[in-house]
């Protein structure tokens, strides 16, 4: 059996205002090239197919869309399930019709084991799909304490006795798998995952995946990466995307396995050519040496954050002329000398309250300008005193 492991779509997502819906596109090209060359059979979507619980029209469209196009009228199997930026109801309304497709959508966490033959192989796959199970989905009350230690110890047992429980199901003449989007300790996080516990109540443990699994298919992390000390193969296909400049250089992927009854899972990684990297830049000779990458055409194709070394504040018509220059370019940050960081109160210590207000805010913008009711707020919200003491101290 042929089985393809993908998550964390995130559509409708965008970086800084800039909409990722056309690299969305691309990938979902992508992806159909990569299931009808490598003959998949079933694909696993492990949550955070979209960004909001009420995603754009346009994210909604080109999601199903998808699916149409990755089921082919039901010839492939397709599973999916919620993770914690869906909304469980919304995915699952529209079960009935995917039903008749071979499209299998889970909103809620449920005790049930999924049954799939796959009649090219004459396999059949038994699945434990569990949607992403925060303690108000699995509508328990996990214990009466509020410390994080006795949540997380209480999460994590009631996982592990949902997993044993459902593994129960499992046959040793059937492909049996797990998937949910949950965070496994010890997995590396990246700034785009926005959190999906209260600090670290919603987390288990490596040795709660359920062992009687050949493949255990996680969502939630965007980095791909095998979950060390699991005690069968468990995995984060990661996102499709990078959706922060905290995954600047990540290689994004999806998973493909082959796997039999009673045999151990063989895994293969393939990498995404789709979605612009994003990119650190950090020009220490000035603005010059920016102009200059631009001119050599440095990173077409990419998302930029730009640091620059500028010993004063960077106008606001220089930042225009960058940013049209290098449609890319998403955030420019100043950095300025030490020294002049620890003088600049000194230095303009003799100016009204107010036009230190505004020149402050214009360095730390990297040039724009607060308007009257920002200052007028300010000033009321710090007071004179204060901020003279502040500015002094």
């Amino acid at each position: 059996m042929r089985i393809l492991h993908t998550a964390d779509w995130h559509f409708g997502r965008s970086l800084e205002g800039r909409s990722r819906l056309p690299e969305q596109e691309a990938f979902v090209d992508e992806l159909y090239e990569i299931v009808t060359r490598e003959n998949i059979d079933l694909i696993l979507i492990a949550g955070d197919v979209f960004d909001t619980v009420n995603p754009p029209a346009a994210a909604e469209q080109l999601f199903y869309d998808c699916l149409a196009r990755l089921s082919d009228g039901g010839k492939r199997q397709v599973v999916i399930i919620a993770g914690n930026h869906d909304n469980p109801d919304r995915v699952a309304a529209s079960r009935p019709l995917a039903d008749r497709h071979g499209i299998t959508l889970l909103g809620l966490p449920e005790p049930t084991v999924l049954s799939i033959p796959i009649p090219a192989v004459q396999e059949e796959a038994r699945i434990f799909a569990l949607p992403y199970p925060s303690e108000s989905r699995l509508q328990a009350l996990l214990a009466e304490s509020s410390e994080e230690e006795v949540l997380r110890k209480a999460y994590d047992q009631k996982l592990a006795h949902i997993f044993e429980v459902q593994s129960r199901k499992f046959s040793p003449h059937t492909v049996n798998l797990a998937m949910s989007h949950i965070y496994v300790l010890g997995s590396y996080e990246s700034d785009s995952e926005r959190p999906i516990q209260v600090g670290g109540a919603y987390t288990v443990s490596a040795t709660t995946l359920p062992a009687a699994a050949q493949y255990v298919a996680l969502g939630h992390l965007h980095k791909p990466q095998n979950v060390p000390k699991a005690p069968t193969l468990a995995r984060y296909s990661g996102s499709p995307l990078a959706y922060s400049f905290s995954e600047a250089g990540h290689a994004k992927s999806v998973t493909v396995l082959d796997v039999k009854p009673g045999e151990p899972a063989r895994m293969e990684e393939i990498f995404l050519s789709s979605g612009k990297p994003l990119v650190r830049w950090e020009a220490k000779e000035g603005l010059q040496q920016v102009h200059g990458w631009i001119e050599e055409g440095r990173d077409l194709g990419a998302w930029i954050d730009l640091k620059v070394h500028v010993a004063d504040s960077i106008p606001i018509e220089d930042i225009h002329k960058l940013r049209k220059a290098h449609e890319g370019l998403i955030t420019i940050q100043p950095v300025y000398p030490a020294a002049q960081l620890e003088s600049v109160t000194v230095s303009r210590s003799g100016l009204p309250i107010d036009e230190m207000f505004r020149s402050f805010y214009e360095r730390q913008t990297g040039g724009a300008k607060p308007d009257d009711e920002t200052v007028r707020m300010f000033l009321e919200l710090i007071g004179e005193d204060e901020l003279d003491a502040e500015l002094e101290s």
